[in-house]
């Protein structure tokens, strides 16, 4: 259809902090928002559920994820790059 644009996606950076099955991970986002009362700002972290299409992502790796039509129950974002990898113990 013409003038029908596809809107800008939303793009958060996060760290893997589980690896929940195959082509799946769990990535926590962290970010502050001021307390009501008190106007503190707190830390606070959302768990998504992404999807990780090469399995190629390590618990610890700081990555890339984009927002995505759904893939399953729980996953609506998927693994755009691995911004930082995890140093491997060996």
């Amino acid at each position: 259809m013409l003038g029908m644009e596809r809107r800008s996606r939303k793009s958060l950076q996060g760290v893997v902090m589980g690896r929940s099955g195959d082509k799946s991970v769990k990535v926590v986002y962290f970010y502050k928002v001021p307390h009501a009362l008190y106007r503190k700002e707190v830390r606070s972290k959302t768990v998504l559920h992404v999807h990780d299409e090469k399995n190629e992502c390590l618990i610890g790796d700081k990555v890339e994820i984009m927002e995505t039509r759904p893939l399953s129950k729980m996953k609506r974002w998927r693994v755009v790059s691995i911004v930082e990898r995890t140093p491997v113990a060996g």
